[in-house]
């Protein structure tokens, strides 16, 4: 994963925190963040970087074990891993949390994927979903630690107290330095393609990078202690993002077909206090709309990294684009 924080001053402005590393439940460390992943205990971690104040937060995914487990996968092309055979409605069940073990996903043709439990996809998988994939509540999918290949044809819809990541890419793949390496294999990549819509409600934390998506982004509610973040993605249709109070969030790097929404939305670093929602360099086709961002919003630090609307950029986000 990147070595670098996000936040962070650099020139393609903030970028969520992140951090891959391996350390035994229940220690406290004081290290540099990289960006989030679901790969990490959960330990309240000080974390300093150059150029950033002290920035502390609870980062709640699993331990090292991921880290292991996914090597593991990567090496045999089995070890963990369920594949499916064709038309399957798979549920993904068990995991555990706390001691950092996933349930694999592997290569198949599904009917749709329920993730119940604490799952992630095995490295190199490629999978195709006819129908969904839903996450349920309290559930995690992590789809954003190992390159892989998704395709999925109706809707990806994540629900109360889930986390959901997508999307591992190198560095130099959004913006000048946004993209986000994979934790396994970082010089790969996922290809993640969404025939419908990507849809939360009350999720805990959701991070979606370098995503082709037919529909929309609907994100409701919500938020925790770990940074969103929505980047590099391209949408047939809008992207609407409100009631959320979350350590922070961006939406970078994306070209939107549609309107863009964005309001009531509070980020909470408690290391920072003067940290913004980040609303960098989109491409929107009709309307940006931001309203009731907390403590305020901010666009990129390279002069002229503006958003780029085509219809009418109103309230926060009219003076950060053109």
């Amino acid at each position: 994963m990147r070595p670098w924080p996000d936040p962070s001053p650099e020139p393609d402005g903030p970028r969520a925190a992140f951090l891959t590393f391996t350390l035994a439940v229940g220690e406290s460390v004081t290290l540099q963040p990289a960006e989030p992943s679901l790969a990490v205990a959960p330990h309240s971690l000080d974390s300093t970087t150059e150029g950033v104040g002290s920035m502390r937060f609870r980062i709640l995914f699993g331990t090292a074990a991921l880290l292991t487990s996914l090597g593991a996968a990567a090496a045999t092309g089995v070890v963990g891993a369920v594949s499916a055979t064709p038309g399957t409605a798979y549920v993904c069940r068990g995991g555990n949390f706390a001691a950092g073990h996933f349930s694999h996903i592997g290569s198949g043709n599904y009917s749709s994927i329920t993730v119940k439990g604490v799952c992630n996809i095995s490295p190199y998988a490629v999978i195709n979903v006819s129908g969904g994939i839903h996450v349920a509540a309290g559930a995690v999918l992590d789809a954003q630690s190992a390159p892989s290949t998704i395709t999925v044809a109706h809707n990806v819809t994540a629900a109360s107290g889930s986390l959901l990541g997508m999307g591992c890419q190198p560095s130099t793949t959004i913006g000048t330095q946004a993209g986000v390496p994979c934790a396994v294999h970082p010089k790969g990549h996922t290809t993640i393609t969404v025939g419908g819509s990507i849809i939360a409600k009350d999720a805990n934390t959701i991070l979606l990078r370098k995503l082709t998506i037919g529909g929309s982004i609907r994100l409701v509610g919500g938020g925790g202690d770990i940074p969103w973040s929505i980047k590099g993605n391209a949408v047939g249709g809008n992207v609407t993002i409100k009631w959320i109070t979350a350590d922070w969030l961006g939406l970078q790097f994306n070209t939107i077909s549609g309107n863009a929404t964005l309001k009531h939305i509070t980020v909470t670093d408690p290391g920072d206090p003067g940290r913004t929602v980040a609303v960098v360099e989109n491409t929107v086709g009709q309307n940006l709309n931001c309203r009731a961002l907390r403590p305020g919003v901010s666009p990129g630090f390279i002069p002229g990294e503006v958003n780029h609307v085509g219809g009418n950029a109103t309230g926060q986000c009219a003076a950060i684009s053109e």
